[in-house]
C-alpha cells in the first residue's frame, strides 16, 4: 500500500525540488511570523484569510489524481490511499508541543463541535484532543496491521466489510484534520506548515469526496475552507 503522495503519476515528480516534505516537519520549531495578522477575522478563522488559504506547496490536478484508476480495485484504491494516516499522524507529532491535555482538554473543532471517543462498549468518553488522537492513530495502526483487514499476500481479498471500516478511519483523520485547523492555526502559520496542510487537508477531502468515505454532515463544519481552497485553485 503506498501513502497518499506515493501514487505513481508524473505530476508527483513536481513535488520533489519543493523546500520542505511532510516528513520533515516533526524537527520543526516555531519561528515567529509577524506577518500573521489576526484583525477583526476570528482567531478560529485565520484559516480562511486569503494569505493562507491561497497557499499550498504541489500544483496538482486533484480531480484527476484522486480518481480511480483504469482496472484497479476499488478497495485496493482505498487502501492505498490509507498513507493519509501516516501524513496526519506526523502533523500530530509535530503539533504535540501545543497540542496538550493542557491547551486542548476536549477535542474541539469549528461551530462548537467537540468529538468524543467510544470505547469497545460503545461508552461515550470526553478525553483531550492528544488522547483522542493517540486512541485513533493506536486504532487505525492497529487494522493497517490486521492481515484479515488490509491483505498484503498475493491471492487475498479485503473483508465485505472493508468500505465501512475505512469510513471510520477517515472520519477519525477528519476529526484530527478538523481539530488542527480550528485549535492550532496560529502556530502552524508560524511554523509556515499552512502549504502543506492546506494541500494534505484539500487531497484528503477530494478523495473522501469521490469515494463518499464522509458523510456531507460530518464534513460541513469545513465546508468554507474547502470552498476557499477550491476558490484558490488547489484543484
Amino acid at each position: 500500500m503506498g501513502g497518499c503522495y506515493g501514487v505513481s503519476r508524473s505530476t508527483i515528480a513536481e513535488a520533489s525540488h519543493r523546500k520542505a516534505d511532510f516528513i520533515d516537519i516533526s524537527g520543526l520549531k516555531v519561528k515567529e511570523n509577524n506577518n500573521i495578522n489576526v484583525g477583526s477575522v476570528s482567531y478560529q478563522k485565520l484559516y480562511l484569510q486569503s494569505g493562507y488559504v491561497s497557499e499550498n506547496i504541489l500544483q496538482l490536478d486533484f480531480k484527476k489524481l484522486v480518481s480511480l484508476p483504469d482496472g484497479l480495485d476499488l478497495a485496493e484504491w482505498i487502501a492505498s490511499n490509507i498513507g493519509f494516516f501516516k501524513q496526519i499522524n506526523i502533523f500530530s507529532s509535530a503539533m504535540s508541543e501545543f497540542c496538550t491535555g493542557t491547551s486542548c482538554p476536549v477535542t474541539d473543532a469549528a461551530g462548537n463541535k467537540i468529538y468524543y471517543w467510544h470505547d469497545e462498549q460503545g461508552k461515550k468518553l470526553k478525553c483531550s484532543a492528544p488522547l483522542y488522537t493517540d486512541y485513533a492513530m493506536s486504532y487505525i495502526q492497529e487494522l493497517l496491521e490486521d492481515e484479515n483487514v488490509f491483505p498484503t499476500k498475493i491471492g487475498s481479498t479485503f473483508p465485505p466489510g472493508f468500505i465501512f471500516m475505512a469510513q471510520k478511519i477517515f472520519l477519525y483523520l477528519f476529526h484530527i484534520l478538523a481539530h488542527f485547523y480550528w485549535a492550532h492555526f496560529q502556530e502552524i502559520a508560524r511554523l509556515e506548515l499552512h502549504p502543506h496542510l492546506n494541500t494534505l487537508y484539500f487531497h484528503f477531502i477530494s478523495f473522501s469526496q469521490e469515494f463518499k468515505l464522509l458523510e456531507p454532515q460530518e464534513t460541513a463544519i469545513m465546508d468554507e475552507l474547502s470552498r476557499a481552497l477550491l476558490k484558490h485553485n488547489l484543484c
